[in-house]
């Protein structure tokens, strides 16, 4: 299993790329946080208010999640990362039963 961040320009574009990546069975679930930022952009340290967004996936379903963020994204260069993540039996068969099973 694993979670995939990223962040996103505003609620409105985490929840619908979330909702995207959970109707098309490519994630169990999207969760968004609003939080705020501090980065390098073009040279300059920039501040901002963005929102954070965790999706549970299956591992070989990532490539998959990344195009689709990509695609639904506003930013030039979106932040996405993937971390490996142990979880109980029942939520793992959960997230298996929730994405597409004809790719695993």
């Amino acid at each position: 299993m694993i979670v995939v961040y990223f962040t996103a320009k505003d609620e409105k574009e985490g929840l619908k790329i979330g909702e995207v990546l959970v109707k098309e069975k490519i994630a169990a679930c999207s969760n968004v946080f609003p939080i705020k930022s501090i980065y390098r952009w073009k040279g300059e340290v920039r501040r901002g208010r963005e929102v954070a967004v965790f999706v549970k996936t299956k591992n070989n379903l990532y490539k998959k999640v990344v195009k689709r963020i990509r695609e639904l994204h506003s930013y030039e260069l979106p932040v996405i990362e993937k971390y490996e993540v142990k979880t109980y039996p029942e939520l793992e068969r959960w997230i298996r039963e929730s994405v597409k099973s004809n790719l695993y």
